[in-house]
């Protein structure tokens, strides 16, 4: 599962030890193996043309959200910059292609298949006879046998993040010749093509010392179309320049630099050619769009337009609220510079694609009302997902399909709606769970205090340290800020704030944040990063649905009241207006919802992985490997000797053995439909304990140059970076996004 490119097995390091329960799921059957195959909602949209078009030189300066702070990919601090330096420098076996599956790198492999099964699983990898290290010494079996040695868990010195896969191996050794390598797996392996991808050179794995620090900030040695030239933290870019080692096809440009930028100034760093490509939001793309019209100035006819005229423009044209108010000659300005900014703009378009990623509304099972699973499935049956996907995606005329799978996405061989095991949206039948829980309508009600904790933040104390208290002490810095932080209640006489009109909420001056939150590392981010935040895109000012509301529902004299966390930081109106309409499916069955805006420093650390919530949104990548790659992530968690639980990823805390046991099973078999079939079992049992609502599939929106080729948004297709440049002077980019191979 990636998030702008990022592989699960990079981004899904750290491991959070935390609590949560158990539930009994009753056995569902899988989709049959001769179902047809899926394909991808939306194919890439790269401005692809052939070689002979792509102009020789240049420099490409692509935006990254901060500078890596490891080049090292199996650390756990390794970042989608990571991510993108190491598939430019550095060997990978397989790589993902625009259906999201695993295809062997003809610049590294001859072949590599599973050549014994008895006694043990061995797989030969017949290297490309050209490959070398950019030092001149050949790609070989020493290369492997350190990584795997680096990996395999088995030395504690070596400060990894995962080992899943690299633990299974018994030995590995050169074969016939010396590009051919034997790997010999302890026990069978169905995932075995995901190790390898990247591949360090043995200078780096083979030392803790070389592994922990000697590659954070360089890498010597590298084996790809490109080379480190150096980290400048300063100018906050990491450059990469052609290898002049390179055996394929050299690389059309000089440079590629990977700078540096803000989500926020991303419009700004296009428009003053700081970066040629970049990801965007939703926002910044209507923006870029707009520039290629004209934006109506209201400083022409010698500048005469009302102060009150100058601020609904600016208003209109998405300024934020300090610069709507600022005083007259502050805000000619910023309109002067915004209008500079368009005429810039005009040689700017945006690719639009899926990521390989999906936001997913989480439930925390850990205690409390959502430990019922009962009362799971009727928060889960009065969603209707399909509006959901339909709001976010059909603004940006991207296919608004409701995702039907926790494990992988349309297009991938894994791929099968198994929403049908909770069922689709039914007011009734969500009525009929909860009243089955014991939650009615009517009757004494204590109110909740603000500062009460979520279902599992107390729990959680004793694994997170001070956790608790440091989330309840930002949630109150948060509400000191006034605005819309704070927390406030939707569901009870329809007066919530999530229920304001997008034309109310600019009376008040509030456009909101307009940026994306964005999921670094994890979530991945989609790819979740500790302090920031993932998810959920929605077109500015778009209203919440109205509807009617339910009496509340309370059992035991307290209602049935749910915390609903979202991060108060750039982006909040995008994940507030999905998270209103949320709000409002639940008022209609009696469900209240109190909304806490936290900042987005805390928002993971301190809420999603500490527990501290009922209900979140955040991303997952997807992954081509979800027997391993999904584990930690639905894995029931386990309890240690000292009291704590380990999670790993599972931040919703809801697991059960069976899940556990499909998982092994089908990472434990080489049948590849039989590994399908275990997988979407998986899926079926994951939805039926409701603990995670899969939404839709995350839009992907590259603001790119027009004469950028090779390069924007690449859906689950790997980027060939040797291509990327800059179209001939003459040549012509095909209309319309790539079409699905």
């Amino acid at each position: 599962m990636s998030q702008h490119g990022v592989g699960l097995r990079a981004v899904l390091r750290p491991a959070v030890f935390l609590t949560a329960g158990a539930l009994a799921v009753p056995l569902l059957a899988g989709c049959g193996s001769d179902e047809e195959a899926s394909r991808p909602l939306a194919g890439p949209d790269i401005g692809l043309v052939s070689r002979d078009k792509v102009a020789d030189g240049g420099t490409l300066k692509w935006a990254v959200d901060a500078v890596p702070e490891t080049l090292n990919a199996y650390q756990a601090d390794a970042d989608a910059g990571t991510t993108r330096v190491t598939q430019a420098v550095l060997p990978s076996m397989f790589r993902s292609d625009a259906n999201g599956r695993p295809v062997a790198n003809p610049a590294y492999l001859e072949s590599a298949k599973v050549i014994e099964t008895e006694p043990r699983q061995v797989v030969l990898y017949k290297l490309n006879q050209q490959a070398v290290w950019s030092d001149g010494r050949e790609i070989g079996a020493a290369d492997f046998a350190a990584q795997w040695r680096a990996l395999s868990g088995k030395d504690s010195a070596y400060w990894t993040a995962r080992n899943a896969g690299y633990d299974r191996i018994e030995k590995i050794e050169r074969g016939s010749g010396d590009l051919q390598v034997r790997v010999t797996f302890s026990r069978p392996y169905a995932d075995w093509k995901s190790l390898f991808s990247p591949l360090y050179p043995k200078d780096v794995m083979g030392t803790p010392d070389a592994f922990n620090d000697g590659a954070r900030r360089k890498l010597n040695v590298t084996a790809g179309p490109f080379k480190v030239d150096k980290v400048d933290t300063a100018k906050k870019d990491v450059v990469l320049t052609r290898n002049p080692r390179w055996w394929g096809s050299p690389a059309k440009l000089n440079e590629l630099v990977l700078h540096a930028v803000d989500r926020d100034k991303r419009v700004a760093a296009l428009a003053d050619g700081t970066v040629q490509l970049a990801d965007v939001d939703a926002a910044d793309a209507e923006r870029i769009k707009a520039a290629g019209g004209s934006a109506g100035s209201p400083l022409r006819g010698g500048g005469k337009t009302s102060v009150s005229g100058l601020r609904s423009w600016a208003l209109a044209h998405g300024f934020d609220a300090d610069q709507v108010k600022a005083g007259p000659k502050k805000l000619r300005k910023a309109i002067t510079r915004y209008l500079e900014q368009q005429q810039e703009l005009r040689a700017f378009g945006v690719r639009k694609s899926l990521e390989p990623a999906y936001t997913q509304l989480a439930l925390n099972g850990a205690g409390g009302m959502l430990a019922d699973e009962r009362v799971r499935r009727g928060v889960a049956r009065a969603l209707d997902r399909e509006e959901l996907a339909k709001a976010v995606l059909t603004p940006l005329g991207l296919p608004a399909v409701p995702v039907g799978s926790h494990l992988a996405l349309s297009g991938q061989d894994a791929y099968a709606d198994g929403s049908g095991a909770l069922g689709g949206p039914d007011v009734k039948e969500a009525q009929a769970l909860l009243t089955d829980a014991g939650w009615v309508a009517g009757g004494p009600v204590k109110e909740r205090k603000q500062s009460e904790k979520a279902a599992g933040a107390e729990h959680d104390k004793g694994e997170k340290g001070e956790k608790g208290e440091k989330s309840e002490k930002g949630d109150k810095e948060e509400k000191s800020d006034g605005g819309d932080d704070g927390e406030y209640i939707v569901g009870e006489d329809n007066k919530g704030k999530q229920h304001e009109s997008a034309e109310e909420r600019r009376e008040r001056g509030d456009e909101g944040g307009k940026h994306l939150a964005q999921d670094g590392r994890q979530y991945p981010g989609t790819e979740l990063k500790h302090g920031s935040a993932p998810g959920a895109y929605a077109p500015r000012g778009t209203a919440a649905p109205a509807g009617a509301v339910a009496a509340p529902l309370a059992k035991d004299g307290k209602a049935l009241d749910l915390r609903f966390v979202l991060p108060s930081g750039p982006g909040s109106e995008t994940l507030d207006t999905v998270a209103a309409r949320i709000s409002a499916m639940l008022a209609k069955v009696g469900i209240r919802t109190t909304v806490t805006k936290v900042s987005d420093e805390s928002y993971f650390k301190d809420h999603i992985a500490s527990g501290d919530y009922d209900l979140a949104l955040y991303s997952w990548p997807s992954s081509a490997f979800p027997a391993t790659d999904a584990r930690p992530i639905y894995g029931k968690p386990i309890p240690a000797a000292d009291g704590s639980v380990n999670i790993e990823q599972n931040y919703t805390r809801v697991g059960t053995d069976q899940v556990d046991q499909l998982f092994d099973q089908a990472a434990a078999t080489l049948d590849e439909g039989e590994a399908r079939d275990l997988i979407r079992k998986a899926d079926s049992r994951i939805w039926a304990a409701a603990a995670s609502i899969p939404l839709y599939q995350r839009p992907e929106l590259v603001g790119a140059r027009k004469d950028v080729v090779n390069a924007g948004a690449f859906g689950f297709r790997t980027p060939v970076y040797e291509d990327m440049g800059f179209l001939k002077k003459g040549a012509k980019i095909a209309p319309g996004p790539t079409a699905t191979k």
